[in-house]
C-alpha cells in the first residue's frame, strides 16, 4: 500500500460502517500482532472480535463510540472507546476506556496517529472522569505513547487470543480538567 496525495480523514463512525470497521480492524490487528499466534488462534479471535455483527453492536451503544480514518473512502484505521470494561478493582460506571487504536503501517509514524487519538481522548473526557487503556505488555512504543499523554500503569490482566492468554497492562490517567489530572508531557 503506498500513501496517496489525499488527506486522510477522520470521522465519527456510524452503524452503516460497521464493515469496514470489521475489515481494518482484521487487517490492523493481523499486521501488528499476527505473526505472534498459530493461525488457528489469530481466526478465532478475528472470527469473534472483527466482524460486522459485533461492530454493528458497539457502534449501537450509546455509552461508546468509534472513529474510522479513510484515505479516498479507503479504510486504513479506527479507534473505538466506551465505558471501562477492564478488570481492575478501580473500575466505576464513571471510567472510560480507549478500547481500541489502530492505523495500518503505511499511515502510522506521521501525526495521524495523534489526530486519532486526540478525537478519540477528547470524547472520553466529556463523558468519564477516570480514563483506562489496556496495552500489551510488550508494546513498548505503544505504552511510550500513553505515558507522553499521563497514563500510568495500574494493573494487569490476561487477554486471549484464540488459546494464548498474553499479559496487558492496565493503564489509568484523571480526564482532564480534573484537579487530579498531571498535564500530559510532550
Amino acid at each position: 500500500m503506498t500513501h496517496s496525495s489525499a488527506t486522510p480523514a477522520i470521522r465519527r463512525a456510524r452503524t452503516a460502517d460497521a464493515e469496514a470497521l470489521a475489515a481494518v480492524g482484521s487487517a490492523t490487528f493481523a499486521e501488528t500482532f499476527g505473526h505472534l499466534y498459530p493461525p488457528a488462534d489469530l481466526a478465532a479471535f478475528l472470527a469473534e472480535a472483527h466482524v460486522p455483527a459485533r461492530w454493528a453492536a458497539d457502534l449501537a451503544d450509546p455509552t461508546g463510540a468509534a472513529w474510522l480514518v479513510e484515505v479516498d473512502g479507503q479504510a486504513v484505521g479506527y479507534a473505538r472507546a466506551g465505558r471501562c470494561a477492564l478488570p481492575h478493582t478501580d473500575v466505576t460506571a464513571r471510567c472510560g476506556e480507549l478500547k481500541a487504536f489502530y492505523l495500518l503501517k503505511p499511515w502510522q509514524g506521521g501525526g495521524l496517529g495523534g489526530r486519532l487519538f486526540a478525537e478519540a481522548l477528547a470524547w472520553l473526557e466529556a463523558a468519564y472522569d477516570d480514563l483506562w487503556i489496556g496495552v500489551w505488555s510488550e508494546n513498548l512504543g505503544a505504552q511510550q505513547f500513553y505515558a507522553r499523554r499521563g497514563f500510568s500503569k495500574v494493573g494487569e490482566y490476561g487477554f486471549p487470543v484464540g488459546e494464548i492468554v498474553d499479559q496487558e497492562f492496565i493503564l489509568k490517567r484523571t480526564a482532564a480538567g480534573s484537579a487530579n489530572n498531571p498535564p500530559p508531557t510532550s
